[in-house]
């Protein structure tokens, strides 16, 4: 073997011909797919298919999958960095990785040249006009919304029948609207009372708003009402569309302006990059590379510990763009990562409960929601046909100690509090639905949440990454031009955006969801799942590339054909 680190895909060992006339020679695969270094200590390799440990027949095959394990959990280790918030990696640097869990990114790199002359401003915008020689794009409220279920508004909300009375279908009422199931309500409380960033030497300032939707006769959500803090009181006033014109533009952006931080740590990395650390961390330590969800799980989950890596040590650390551009800077995150942790549910993280509990399922124009649902389903029906391929009932899920183990791994050190995760596995059904979460998450909801950031972001207004005045608390004191004074700084603004264009590149390599390099999914069995799925998110991508040819503005993120198998940027 060479004195060089290399990749092996298998060895085959070849055994001559017994001697019988027309005998042929016997070879035995044993499958590796990893890279070696000459600092390895001795590898085990196995031959045969993948099994779950109650159906190994030898015992030294027992032992072998828990010296595997074993080593693994002396090299991988938990870490917690923000009490309340799922536990990570305990390694300080991609290097500690080793080969087998880096990856490279061919980027397609980012046109930033509209930027010159921008990014060193550290001063205020001086019209809308230069605002829009920048930022040529406009985007449109993106924003997760939850039904109002039980009919009645949070008693924090100061709104009143008559208040909303304009704005509502002539001859309805509020509490028709409510009953009919035709308001949403934005709630922002994740961020009351945390603490602001200081940007440029000042202070930003953070909002928690309470904003009413209205689900009107074009099946539109429009907003009717906006309170920008929790507590009402009269330095808190409920702004609405009959207010003056900078009055409510202002509101508004005051929205966006809390969405945006909500987004970048909550939607985008809590709920995509964190939960696939989680599974990854987990996999890692309680199942062997023999185990069928192992090799199911990996390829969607093991860029997660890479990319996270290179998140904590720059755009989260300090001097990154956290720390010098955003409103929530380094002091708010933990805040906030510890507040959204609490909050998130099992129901939250699976798809079909989420939108359905939110009311989210059924609207019209939730592209969003249709295409999700779709690939959902899609990806559903691919991860129960892998796990009716290993067990056969459901005892064997009970009988399955390793996957148990992975299961309460998870548990300790992910969501510890009453979240509804599984404490165990007692069904087949279960565990197909856990395993879906994983993989749509760590595909298809970092696509959606990941891809569509520069589109909705690039007209600054629509997401302010910082604000620079505090939330007005009397109405009629602003002009157009008083709006201005709040938005953040030039230079900010650009550092925010060259990240967000960087994040939004599609690599030249990237891997489309369901698409498999390692060796195991060419198999008989596991190729015909694969290309049985394919087939399904294929047949998606082509009813959605024909809806979105006939729309105004497109939703292309939930695409099959644009989802990436995992998070790896």
């Amino acid at each position: 073997f060479p004195a060089l680190d290399w990749h092996c895909s298998r060895v085959e060992v070849c055994r001559p011909p017994d001697g019988q006339e027309g005998a042929e020679p016997e070879t035995q695969v044993f499958l590796c797919d990893r890279w070696l270094q000459t600092a390895d200590e001795d590898v085990e390799l196995r031959s045969g298919k993948l099994c779950l440990l109650q159906d190994e027949t030898e015992e030294e095959l027992k032992q072998q999958r828990l010296r595997q394990l074993q080593r693994q959990q002396e090299l991988i280790r938990w870490r917690m960095t923000v009490d309340g918030v799922p536990q990570c990696v305990d390694l300080n640097s991609v290097s500690e990785l080793g080969p087998n869990l880096r990856y490279t990114r061919k980027s397609s790199g980012a046109n930033l040249t509209y930027l010159k002359g921008f990014t060193c401003r550290a001063e205020a915008w001086t019209n809308f006009s230069e605002l829009e020689t920048v930022f040529t794009h406009s985007g449109h409220q993106n924003s997760i919304a939850r039904f109002v279920q039980t009919h009645i508004l949070p008693s924090n909300l100061s709104v009143t029948a008559n208040m909303l009375r304009p704005f509502l279908p002539e001859g309805s009422s509020l509490q028709r609207e409510l009953q009919e199931g035709r308001i949403y309500l934005l709630d922002y409380e994740v961020l009351d009372g945390v603490p602001a960033n200081v940007v440029n030497g000042k202070q930003t300032y953070l909002s928690a708003p309470l904003c009413l939707l209205h689900l009107n006769q074009q099946s539109q959500l429009v907003p009717i009402a906006i309170q920008l803090q929790q507590n009402p009181g009269p330095q808190n006033p409920v702004f609405l569309p009959s207010d003056p014109g900078s009055d409510w533009l202002l509101a508004k952006i005051w929205v966006r302006a809390s969405d945006f931080q909500c987004h970048q740590l909550v939607s985008h990395y809590l709920r995509t990059h964190v939960i696939g650390e989680l599974c990854c961390v987990a996999t890692l330590r309680q199942l062997p590379d023999l185990h069928p969800l192992h090799q199911l799980l990996m390829p969607h989950i093991k860029t997660s510990l890479q990319i996270n890596l290179q998140a904590r040590t720059s755009l989260l650390a300090a001097d990154g763009v956290f720390d010098k551009a955003m409103g929530s800077g380094l002091k708010t995150l933990p805040v906030l990562l510890s507040r959204a942790s609490a909050k998130t549910t099992y129901r939250s993280l699976c798809i079909p409960d989420d939108l359905k509990d939110r009311g989210l399922d059924n609207l019209p124009q939730s592209y969003y929601a249709q295409d999700a649902l779709k690939v959902w389903d899609a990806l559903h029906s691919f991860v129960v046909s892998w796990v009716n391929v290993y067990y056969s009932r459901d005892d064997d899920v009970q009988l399955d100690s390793e996957l148990q183990h992975w299961i309460t791994d998870i548990n300790t050190h992910g969501f510890t509090h009453n979240s509804g995760f599984p404490q165990s596995f007692n069904t087949k059904a279960e565990v197909s639905k856990f395993v879906t979460m994983i993989i749509f998450s760590c595909s298809a909801l970092h696509s959606a949440v990941n891809f569509s950031q520069l589109d909705f972001a690039l007209w600054m207004p629509n997401c302010p990454v910082a604000m620079l005045r505090p939330p007005p608390q009397v109405k009629g004191g602003v002009t157009e031009d008083d709006i201005l004074s709040f938005l953040p700084d030039v230079n900010s603004t650009c550092r925010v955006l060259m990240t967000l264009e960087m994040l939004s590149q599609p690599a030249h390599d990237s891997v489309p969801l369901c698409h498999y390099n390692e060796a195991i999914f060419a198999d008989g069995t596991h190729r015909r799942l694969v290309e049985e799925v394919q087939a399904q998110l294929a047949a998606i991508s082509k009813d959605i590339v024909k809806r979105n040819s006939r729309l105004e503005l497109p939703y292309p993120y939930l695409c099959p054909s644009h989802i990436e198998n995992s998070v790896a940027i």
